[in-house]
C-alpha cells in the first residue's frame, strides 16, 4: 500500500515541480534575497532617496517647484509602488502581474509604518508568485490574474504588514539603541556587517531601509559602506588605475566579488579597515545618518551617502534638533568617507602585498 501511495506522490510532485518551472517560479535565496532585495532598493533609490535629494537642492536654493516635485517622489504611497514594480520586475512577473503589485506596494508600505519597506518586500514576493501561477490560466486573465494578486497581496498585508513594520522597526530601534548605549562596540559590528553585505551580491541599502537605521547606527554603516568600496578602489589602482577608483569608488565593491572568491585574503584590509572607521564615527566624530536610512548602505556610490548625511544636518537644523552645521561636521564626514579608508586600506594592501597574501593581479577588474 505504501509502495502505491509513493508511486502515485511521485508523478504528482514532478508535475508541480513542472508547473512551478513553467511558471518561473524558483524558491532560492539568491532570487528572493539577492535579486528581490536588491531591487527593492533600486525602487527606493528611484522615489524616495532621489525624492530626498530634488527636496534638498530645492530647499537650500529657495526652488519651490523642485520641493513639490519632491513631495510627489517622497509620497508613502509612491515609494511603496515603486518597491513593488522593481520587486517584481526582479522575479520576471509577467506585465498584469508587475501592474498589480502597484496597489500591493502601496497598501503595504502604508499599513507597515516604519517598516515598511520590509513589509512591502515580503508581501510583494508572496503576490507576484502567486500571481504568476494564475497568469494566462483562464480565458479571463484580464480579470483573474489582477484580482488574484492584489486581492492576495493586500489581504495579507492587512493581517501581517502591520506586524512585520513593527518588528522591524523594533529592531532597527534596538540596533541604533545599542549603538548609542554601546557606540565602539556596535560602531565595529554595525560597519562590519554592512560593509561587508555591501560588497557581497546583496544589497547594504536595502537592508539599512528595511530596519530603518539612522543616528549612530547609519553612521557607522555609512563607515563600513566606505571602507570597502574607497578601500578597494584605493587598494586596487596599481591593477586599475583611474577606472578602478571611478568603477569601485564611485560604482561598488561588488566588482571584486569575482576576486574575492579566487582569493579571500584580499577582503581581509578593507574589513580590518571598517572595525577601525565604525567606532571612530561613533565615538570621535559622532557621525549620524539622519536622511533616509537607505543611504546608510549606499557609502560612496553617487556620493549618496553623504548626500544623506547632509540632507539629515539641513532637517535637523531645520526642526530645532541642531544648532547648525559645524566644521566638525565636514571634517568627520570627509574623513569616515574617503581619507581614512584610503590611507588605512593603501597601508594594510602593501603589507598584504609585502607577505604575500596579496600577489600581483588578484585585485584585476576583468
Amino acid at each position: 500500500m505504501k509502495k502505491s501511495g509513493l508511486k502515485r506522490e511521485v508523478p504528482e510532485m514532478a508535475k508541480f515541480k513542472s508547473f512551478l518551472q513553467r511558471k518561473n517560479i524558483v524558491f532560492s535565496a539568491k532570487r528572493y534575497g539577492i535579486d528581490a532585495l536588491g531591487a527593492m532598493a533600486q525602487g527606493l533609490f528611484a522615489s524616495l532617496l532621489i525624492g530626498t535629494i530634488i527636496d534638498t537642492i530645492g530647499s537650500q536654493l529657495g526652488i519651490d517647484f523642485l520641493v513639490k516635485f519632491a513631495a510627489f517622489a517622497k509620497n508613502t504611497y509612491v515609494v511603496g509602488a515603486a518597491m513593488a514594480c522593481a520587486i517584481s520586475y526582479a522575479l520576471e512577473a509577467p506585465p498584469l502581474v508587475l501592474f498589480s503589485v502597484i496597489t500591493v506596494g502601496a497598501a503595504t508600505n502604508e499599513l507597515g509604518g516604519a517598516g515598511g519597506p520590509l513589509a512591502v518586500l515580503v508581501m510583494v514576493v508572496i503576490a507576484t508568485e502567486v500571481g504568476k501561477m494564475v497568469s494566462k490560466e483562464t480565458k479571463v486573465d484580464i480579470i483573474v490574474t489582477p484580482f488574484v494578486t492584489i486581492f492576495v497581496g493586500v489581504g495579507l498585508a492587512t493581517l501581517i504588514a502591520p506586524a512585520i513594520g513593527v518588528g522591524a522597526q523594533y529592531v532597527g530601534e534596538f540596533i541604533m539603541w545599542a549603538t548609542t548605549l554601546q557606540p565602539f562596540l556596535m560602531g565595529i559590528i554595525v560597519s562590519v556587517v554592512v560593509g561587508i553585505a555591501l560588497t557581497l551580491p546583496i544589497s547594504s541599502a536595502a537592508i539599512c531601509a528595511a530596519f530603518g537605521l539612522t543616528g549612530l547606527a547609519g553612521g557607522a554603516a555609512l563607515a563600513g559602506c566606505c571602507a570597502q568600496m574607497v578601500g578597494f578602489a584605493v587598494m586596487s589602482f596599481r591593477e586599475n588605475r583611474w577606472g578602478g577608483i571611478l568603477s569601485q569608488g564611485i560604482g561598488t565593491s561588488m566588482l571584486q566579488m569575482g576576486n574575492i572568491v579566487k582569493n579571500p585574503k584580499i577582503w581581509i584590509p578593507p574589513i580590518i579597515t571598517s572595525i577601525i572607521t565604525g567606532p571612530i564615527a561613533t565615538c570621535v566624530f559622532k557621525l549620524e545618518m539622519n536622511g533616509a536610512p537607505i543611504a546608510s548602505g549606499m557609502g560612496t556610490c553617487g556620493l549618496v551617502g553623504q548626500i544623506g548625511v547632509y540632507t539629515g544636518w539641513v532637517s535637523d537644523v531645520a526642526s530645532g534638533a541642531k544648532a547648525g552645521i559645524t566644521a566638525m561636521d565636514w571634517i568627520g564626514l570627509v574623513m569616515i568617507s574617503f581619507i581614512l579608508p584610503a590611507v588605512i586600506t593603501w597601508a594594510l594592501g602593501l603589507f598584504f602585498r609585502k607577505i604575500g597574501w596579496i600577489k600581483e593581479n588578484d585585485l584585476k577588474l576583468d
